[in-house]
């Protein structure tokens, strides 16, 4: 579904990502890993069109995405849920899931996202639909970024920390509800930092050190491989 090979992006002069390559199937839920710092988010944002890369190329369910502005990238079935959520903090839970909706797509399965569909997979929104954004808890607010993503119909998200900031009992609700959202067949990468949340629910995982991806493989795999974690993550 997404091929990215040899990126290199820049911030002005400052190179941050240095040959970045890794790739998805459909449906799975992928997660990149590193300290904070090492590129993962620039992984996303040049994905998604956000930093233009220099040079490689990314190409999702075949189109090449170098070079495409963000929106027409969202127009092709990407979703972008960024690391400071963005919601509508004066809107209400339902007004921000109505911001959401693009029309002309149909997620994965074929049945596309309405907020009926949502509020029947996570009830806990429903119950909060009358609130008003800036009014949830974190892990509440990081379910609507989500969601509200969702509402453009997606094949692919891309998650940015998930989990930052979250208490652990949080934390298992978020992840509980990617799994769902890969459940439903949309394909999701996930940027993370807390490895003990990650291993719980990716299928496969790449880790990241100065903008160079030093590790792939799947969960079994990175466990074995104890120096990888002791050197490149916090754990």
């Amino acid at each position: 579904m997404l091929e990215v090979k040899g990126v290199h992006s820049y911030y002005g002069k400052s190179h941050i990502l240095h040959g970045v390559s890794l790739e998805l199937k459909e449906g799975e839920l992928v997660c990149l890993l590193g300290r904070n710092g090492v590129g993962k988010s620039t992984t996303l944002k040049s994905i998604m069109g956000v930093v233009r890369p220099a040079a490689g190329s990314i190409r999702f369910r075949g189109q090449e995405l170098c070079g495409k502005e963000p929106f027409k990238i969202s127009r092709l079935g990407v979703g972008y849920v960024p690391e400071d959520r963005r919601i509508f903090r004066s809107l209400t839970v339902h007004e921000n899931l109505l911001m959401g909706i693009k029309s002309g797509q149909q997620s994965a399965e074929g049945e596309a996202w309405s907020v009926e569909k949502v509020y029947r997979l996570f009830p806990r929104l429903e119950e909060r639909k009358n609130n008003k954004g800036g009014h949830l808890s974190g892990g509440e607010q990081q379910m609507l970024t989500v969601v509200r993503t969702l509402m453009g119909n997606p094949r692919l998200i891309l998650v940015d920390e998930p989990t930052e900031g979250l208490a652990p009992l949080i934390v298992k609700d978020v992840l509980d509800m990617l799994v769902t959202v890969r459940k439903s067949g949309v394909t999701v990468l996930m940027v993370e930092q807390n490895f003990n949340a990650a291993i719980k629910v990716a299928d496969r995982f790449y880790i990241m050190s100065k903008g160079v991806i030093v590790f792939s493989g799947n969960r079994e795999e990175l466990l074995a491989a104890e120096e990888v974690r002791k050197n490149y993550l916090e754990v």
